[in-house]
């Protein structure tokens, strides 16, 4: 397959498999607010994921669960005012999909109605088959999401690695060709082996994303507040920091406070 990374002036969930087919790798980060979102976009990432991760990074809950469905449209809305030319993708939060389809297709049409979202994820298999369905059957993209899913974390008890037993790697093959049947544009593969997920992404059409799922995905994720090394205390094996803005940032606001302290700050080219 070639390699030549052709432009696009706006990625839409065609152009993604569009992008497999043509070998070109997909890149994908996340963004919660409209100035990241700016920088992300104006970098040239073809997907940014207003991911339920915002829990996490935003609000600093120890899960992704206490996120409410309101609370990720404002976060989306903000997105999708700061961005030009990247997909974005909006998690539906935990409890506004699982039970009961009509309430999936309910909470789906709010985030693309009061976000103006282009596409939303859900995590799960064959047990929320029906709600994607719903989803799908009303003109709203979805992106599917197996392997580790942070929603059931109080399930697994853990965020090891998932699908290293036979069965599990099973049912993951065949819910990821399902997702592909009933229409789903690509699938989201979170820490998963990486023999597994590059099978994976050869038996399916649509694109896979992975999230330490190694390079045999189509594309990668990764939190943007992680890679940038705004956080410290988390440090998974498939996690590559860029920066170390925690350290920078530290730096700064330290020598600011010094500056005020010292009567440094404002100089006579900073006042009127």
């Amino acid at each position: 397959m070639s390699t030549a990374k052709k432009e696009y002036k706006r990625i839409t969930t065609k152009t993604l498999v569009d992008m497999k087919h043509n070998g070109e790798k997909i890149s994908m980060l996340t963004a919660y607010d409209y100035t990241m979102a700016r920088i992300v976009d104006g970098a040239g990432i073809d997907v940014i994921l207003v991911g339920d991760s915002a829990s996490n990074v935003m609000a600093g809950h120890e899960t992704t669960l206490p996120i409410t469905l309101d609370q990720m449209i404002y976060h989306a809305s903000s997105v999708i005012r700061g961005i030009n030319r990247s997909l974005v993708v909006v998690d539906l939060p935990f409890g506004t999909y699982q039970s009961d389809p009509k309430e999936a297709l309910r909470s789906a049409i709010r985030i693309m109605k009061e976000s103006g979202g282009h596409a939303v994820k859900l995590e799960g298999g064959r047990e929320i088959k029906d709600s994607i369905k719903r989803i799908l059957n009303a003109g709203i993209p979805v992106m599917g999401h197996l392997g580790l899913t942070p929603q059931s974390i109080y399930k697994f008890g853990t965020y090891t690695v998932r699908a290293k037993d036979k069965d599990e790697a099973e049912k993951l093959k065949e819910d990821a060709l399902m997702l592909e049947k009933i229409g789903c544009f690509a699938i989201v593969l979170e820490k998963v082996p990486a023999s597994l997920a590059a099978e994976v992404a050869k038996s399916v059409q649509i694109p896979i994303i992975g999230i330490g799922a190694g390079p045999g995905c189509d594309g990668q994720v990764l939190v943007t507040h992680d890679m940038l090394g705004m956080t410290y205390e988390f440090n998974p094996r498939f996690l590559r920091r860029y920066l170390d803005l925690y350290s920078e940032m530290t730096h700064a606001f330290e020598k600011y406070i010094s500056d005020v302290k010292s009567g440094d700050f404002p100089n006579e080219d900073e006042q009127y």
